[in-house]
């Protein structure tokens, strides 16, 4: 009997040592562990900086490169495209046996200075639009997995924008609602059927106008078989406040009609002074408080599949120029890359098995090895 009660104890010993070794110690490692992806926005020029890259290989399994792949970065010049920086990121990815998502193909800010209304007529707009599209995706063919193919098309009010893709003077389906943007959408699907293809938005992560007419727009395109995989949210956050049970709500309609949500460009901005005074302890708290809300509604919600952070190091961010200085510090690395309370809260979340939804209740939804398979579902 006591030989048996060794033997048991041993085996409690040897089970806790096993659990200790392989439990998550990284972002990466926490979402691997539950087929999740954690992403982040990346700058190409930056992989030759050593704590650059080895934090983004270590706390990251997806990645998506800020401006590499934008009209003005692949297309200075009408005829010439130039892969050079978007291939890089690819490079990257595959070394470290990452997923790389597509930013993005169809925007109307960031255009290079020879894309002038002015200049072409609808027709040639939508040749033009259609050969961007067909090259850029079949370059990128079996090494992009999902691509934002339309960014930001609707205002605050949920109408719209005006831009040279829709009415100046647009390709052809002017004054036609979301027919522009269902064309991108069928255009992309023609150049690689395997990607996923994603719509991306701002200021529409939670219940509102704006968020409203995308859930509309979706429910149509999949009622008429238009080739739409996912809605990408951005989630920017300027104040240090989310509605995170609206922001549940609005994933959970949208994944209902049988559509993946991303989150895309998480960062929560803090504010600063010009003197670069230390960050207020209550201000790093509450920033960490909200990515841990955003990031359980994603977790919670069957259907979200990704939460990205839009960079990675406050050394970095776009934030602190956005804002003249304003606000900062967004991200959940510090600039010298330490881990803030930003960085515990994400980790946390992902790693607590109690929080999670189970993905692997549905073949459908991606398991532990990331294949992200398109989320079909029957309405």
């Amino acid at each position: 009997m006591k030989c048996c009660l060794l033997s048991a104890a041993t085996l409690l010993l040897f089970a806790g040592a096993l659990a200790a070794v392989s439990a998550p110690a990284t972002l990466r490692q926490a979402a691997d562990s539950d087929g999740m992806l954690i992403g982040t926005a990346v700058r190409p020029m930056q992989f030759s900086e050593t704590l650059y890259s080895a934090t983004l290989a270590r706390e990251f399994n997806m990645i998506e490169p800020e401006d590499a792949l934008k009209w003005w970065v692949i297309r200075r010049e009408e005829n010439d495209f130039d892969f050079t920086q978007g291939d890089e990121v690819v490079r990257f990815a595959e070394a470290h046996n990452m997923k790389v998502r597509g930013h993005c193909l169809v925007w109307h800010q960031y255009n290079p200075a020879w894309l002038s209304p002015a200049d072409f007529t609808p027709a040639q707009l939508s040749d033009l639009l259609k050969d961007h599209i067909n090259r850029m995706m079949k370059h990128y063919a079996g090494h992009v997995f999902a691509w934002d193919v339309v960014n930001e098309a609707f205002d605050e009010k949920g109408r719209l924008r005006e831009s040279i893709w829709y009415n100046q003077p647009g390709i052809g389906l002017a004054d036609q609602g979301t027919r522009y943007i269902e064309q991108a959408f069928r255009w992309a699907h023609e150049a690689d059927p395997q990607a996923l293809l994603f719509y991306n938005e701002a200021e529409a992560e939670t219940l509102n106008r704006k968020a409203d007419a995308i859930y509309e727009m979706v429910k149509d395109f999949r009622r008429r078989g238009v080739p739409i995989d996912g809605i990408g949210m951005q989630v920017h956050i300027p104040n240090l406040q989310i509605d995170s049970a609206a922001l549940a709500a609005n994933m959970s309609r949208l994944t209902k009609l049988g559509v993946q949500v991303q989150i895309t460009e998480l960062d929560v901005a803090i504010p600063v002074s010009p003197d670069k005074k230390p960050l207020h302890p209550d201000d790093l708290q509450r920033q960490a408080e909200v990515y841990k809300e955003v990031a359980a509604a994603c977790l919670q919600t069957r259907g979200c599949t990704a939460i990205q952070t839009w960079g990675f190091t406050d050394k970095y961010s776009w934030v602190g120029s956005h804002s003249r200085g304003t606000r900062g510090a967004a991200l959940p690395f510090g600039s010298s890359y330490a881990r803030k309370p930003a960085y515990q809260a994400l980790f946390e979340e992902l790693a607590s098995p109690s929080k999670r939804h189970n993905y692997r209740d549905s073949g459908s939804l991606p398991g532990a090895s990331l294949p992200l398979l398109r989320f079909h579902m029957h309405l």
